[in-house]
């Protein structure tokens, strides 16, 4: 309990980040004007960041006035170039405008088969293209039901994260499949003891102050409705936001609620 406790004190220090998964939405005249309208209102007290299909990238960054919303892909190759069809590298999302990258997202892991060791291969691809990388982790429904979510996070967590990370180079979103579009929600609770196991698990691996300044985003559906609550739970550092990002006002409105 000690440990926990000294980590929740430095969770000050962390600026909370909402981060807009765009997937795979929106034409060019849709997404300079959806990206006009989240720069325009841009809250303080908190960073935003937008990560839309890559093809969208160039005129969503040119976009963009200033240093108020980051921008962002939804995935990278772990190799710098090569014979990689329909592939991006870290390196040209970061020439395209690119802080960060989404990385391990439930919906590549389940779609295209990513496992473990190639979400950890991409993360440090991204850390050498200067890439702040969004490591996902989550379990799926059977896994909930069947009492294995903390063993679950904790292998996709060893699995996934290099030895280099920092916590200026990586954040982790934690994504319970099961209440993404199910009907099923997470309660206050669930989200906050998964939230102690993932700061726990890295403080065991990389230590005290690495746990302390990492933030660690919610990806469970959060919405303008329970936003708030989410993001007032002791250890949630922001959200991974889906659906609700292609609104700016829901998308603006969930960023408000940052404590």
């Amino acid at each position: 309990m000690q440990e926990n406790e000294g980590i929740s004190e430095m969770t000050t220090t962390r600026t909370p980040l909402i981060a807009g998964n765009w997937k795979m939405n929106g034409t060019v005249a849709e997404s300079v004007a959806l990206t006009r309208a989240v720069d325009d209102g841009a809250p303080g007290g908190c960073e935003l960041l937008i990560c839309p299909p890559a093809v969208l990238i160039p005129p969503v960054a040119a976009a963009l006035k200033g240093g108020n919303v980051a921008v962002g892909g939804q995935d990278c190759h772990f190799a710098g170039s090569g014979a990689h069809t329909g592939d991006i590298a870290a390196v040209m999302l970061a020439e395209a405008g690119c802080g960060y990258v989404i990385l391990g997202h439930s919906e590549r892991r389940a779609d295209h088969g990513e496992t473990d060791e190639l979400v950890r291969s991409k993360t440090e691809a991204a850390h050498a293209a200067g890439l702040i990388a969004i490591v996902c982790v989550g379990e799926t429904l059977a896994e909930r039901d069947g009492g294995e979510t903390l063993a679950r996070i904790g292998s996709q967590l060893e699995g996934s994260l290099p030895a280099a990370i920092t916590a200026a180079n990586t954040v982790i979103a934690y994504e319970p499949v099961w209440a993404i579009g199910t009907g099923r929600t997470a309660s206050a609770a669930d989200v906050a003891e998964v939230h102690t196991h993932i700061r726990g698990d890295i403080e065991r691996r990389f230590g005290a102050d690495l746990a302390g300044g990492i933030r660690i985003l919610y990806g469970g559906s959060m919405k303008p409705s329970n936003a708030a609550e989410l993001l007032a739970i002791d250890g949630v550092d922001g959200g991974l936001i889906g659906g609700a990002s292609l609104k700016a006002e829901d998308f603006l409105a969930i960023a408000a609620s940052c404590p």
